[in-house]
């Protein structure tokens, strides 16, 4: 059986990556809704700052990003109940569930 690896570095760097990428949307959205050019920009600076964190994982493409989109609907959905005190329906807590279940398959199924 291989050795089960955990880099904490790359959970790190996912996390990091998520909160950009929620971050900027965020961003974005509350700039389209003022207009703003500025803001808007300091959103999109913050997308391409996600671009550039997330793929300092030097994991094959496809992993990389197959783990990351878990992560982000992790941090996505929790930002949205406990940032923007969004009511969670039970149908995004199954959806996802069954995205993290993707990503363990993912980053863990050779294990297997």
């Amino acid at each position: 059986m291989e050795k089960l690896e955990l880099p904490l570095a790359a959970w790190l760097i996912f996390v990091g990556s998520a909160l950009l990428e929620v971050g900027g949307d965020a961003v974005v959205r509350r700039g389209l809704g003022r207009s703003s050019f500025f803001i808007i920009l300091a959103g999109g600076i913050m997308l391409a700052a996600y671009g550039l964190l997330v793929n300092t994982v030097k994991w094959d493409f496809s992993k990389l990003l197959g783990v990351y989109v878990a992560v982000f609907a992790l941090v996505s959905v929790m930002c949205g109940r406990f940032v923007f005190g969004e009511s969670i329906p039970n149908s995004t807590w199954v959806g996802l569930a069954i995205i993290m279940a993707g990503g363990f398959v993912i980053q863990f199924g050779h294990l297997v």
